[in-house]
């Protein structure tokens, strides 16, 4: 399932049939919306949680604590965690919010912190969210201390789609980011969005993701940027888009919780959440933290507007980045869509000796075709310059596979991490993928760690697990595309594009002969 709720498809669709057409109807006024902000540091400091860990940031000055967040399960439990930890505020910023069992179970847990007194604000982008949950979420926001908005909203609730229709330019633009912060202490950012395919709550398909628990001098960069695009003009109050719930919507939301409290797939849910003793102790010294000078990039929310400045936005703040890779880059992107530019940028830093290893999704594994078809077209060129390929396949969901899984998940199907690892010295984990959708369109955040122990923990995945998990790509003498990949013990050989039929092979070539990766 792609990330983008097939939305990704309905952009191609709209794009080729009615680009032509332009003018919306009006959005609602932002006049007195409230204003709030993040808590000052001494405020922040002074909850049990920045309490709880001022003394490892006393022993670690002007450095960042990281715990990484590989797997589903801990990464759902650090989040409510942080959610029942809380005592003064709870930002939540996320690009999807599906309505199934993590959804309403992070939602719950989020309603009874605002009922206890602390201040939840949720941003949510409204291309992903369901129609199903609008009465659930505007009831939300009528009770006290909870408040949501909904970032470049669609207008016409039902059909949804029908907006693109009118307003393709702006809908077009969307809010990728994703982060969860409590009390200004403890943030947690990555790929992750927050839905049943994300945590491995779910029998359907999975994906492989990667996220960071941070504490220290990163957090407040954090609650910086989710104040500008809380305040943002794309961010409105729910009430304003969103007719008033039916009076029964919040007990309705509760029945759904109760049933969740005795629905199977749940409540064997809860009961490995319980049993993760782990994630239960992060925050305490009895957890081992990374500790490193970290920085938070995000694109600026005028981006979703078309009105930031060229310098302003992260991948500017990437290039010098990667402009200064000495000896070995390692990038997965689920995603990876490299323009003719892009492409000789990275086929140029393996010509001058750089090791470049990239993994992203196979065509089995990934959900869009057009994507993968913007990304094949420049594969050969990538192999001929020396870039070393891997790409991801579907997972059967057995052990031996997830043990192999690496860092990016244990029982994904489809790979959805985003991050890279620089000479073995600097990381960047966050919501950016490699691809004009990413560079151009939507929004998105990251950390960029200095941290050789991480770092290396990537360049050893690549080394050992990527290789004997994934397929790898390469030209034969004739310079025909084969891949390659371990399975039971024995290295097999492919002609064709592992684990896929003629037809889906066929519609990949088809969809490259288009002009449409400006929308990938």
């Amino acid at each position: 399932m792609r990330a983008m709720h097939g939305y990704r498809r309905l952009f191609l669709w709209l794009a080729l049939s009615s680009l032509g057409l332009s003018g919306c109807r009006s959005l609602p006024s932002l006049e007195g919306r409230t204003v709030t902000t993040a808590l000052s540091a001494e405020q922040a400091q002074a909850t049990p949680l920045g309490q709880a860990v001022q003394p490892r940031l006393t022993a670690h000055p002007d450095l960042s604590g990281l715990y990484p967040l590989d797997d589903p399960l801990a990464a759902f439990a650090a989040r409510i965690l942080l959610a029942r930890r809380a005592e003064r505020t709870l930002d939540a910023q996320y690009y999807i919010w599906q309505n199934d069992i993590t959804g309403t179970m992070l939602l719950g847990e989020l309603e009874r912190a605002a009922r206890r007194g602390v201040r939840v604000r949720l941003l949510l982008d409204d291309n992903g969210i369901r129609r199903a949950l609008d009465d659930t979420l505007a009831a939300l926001a009528a009770e006290p201390n909870f408040e949501v908005r909904l970032f470049n909203p669609f207008t016409l609730r039902r059909p949804k789609w029908a907006n693109y229709i009118t307003a393709f330019s702006r809908l077009n633009h969307r809010m990728h980011n994703k982060s969860f912060t409590a009390d200004d202490q403890a943030s947690i950012i990555g790929g992750r969005n927050i839905g049943d395919t994300y945590f491995a709550a779910t029998d359907a398909v999975l994906f492989s993701d990667l996220d960071v628990l941070a504490i220290g001098p990163v957090v407040p960069q954090v609650s910086v940027e989710f104040d500008r695009y809380w305040a943002s003009a794309l961010a409105y109050p729910i009430d304003r888009i969103v007719r008033k719930p039916a009076a029964d919507s919040l007990a309705a939301f509760h029945a759904h919780e109760a049933q969740l409290e005795i629905d199977p797939a749940a409540s064997g849910y809860r009961q490995a959440l319980a049993k993760d003793r782990a994630v239960q102790s992060l925050l305490d010294e009895t957890v081992e933290l990374t500790w490193a000078p970290t920085r938070m990039l995000s694109d600026p929310p005028e981006k979703a507007l078309g009105g930031s400045a060229k310098g302003d936005q992260l991948i500017d703040d990437l290039a010098p980045v990667f402009s200064a890779t000495k000896r070995s880059l390692e990038l997965v992107s689920p995603y990876l869509v490299l323009r003719a530019s892009g492409t000789r940028d990275l086929a140029a830093m393996a010509r001058r000796g750089v090791e470049v290893r990239v993994l992203t999704n196979s065509l089995a594994a990934t959900d869009t075709a057009a994507v993968h078809a913007g990304y094949a077209k420049r594969r050969k060129q990538m192999l001929e310059a020396g870039v070393k390929l891997y790409e991801w396949p579907p997972s059967s969901g057995n052990s031996s596979e997830r043990k192999l899984a690496g860092p990016f998940g244990s029982s994904g199907s489809s790979l959805h991490a985003k991050t890279f690892a620089i000479d073995g010295q600097r990381l960047f984990i966050g919501s950016f993928n490699f691809d004009p959708r990413s560079a151009n369109l939507n929004t998105e955040m990251g950390f960029l760690i200095e941290s050789p122990a991480l770092a290396q923990a990537m360049h050893s995945a690549f080394k050992q697990d990527i290789p004997r998990r994934a397929y790898q790509v390469s030209l034969d003498a004739k310079g025909r595309l084969q891949w390659f990949r371990w399975e039971n013990g024995k290295l097999h050989r492919y002609d064709t594009e592992p684990e896929t039929t003629w037809t889906r092979r066929t519609t990949v070539r088809l969809l490259s002969l288009l002009p449409i990766e400006w929308l990938l």
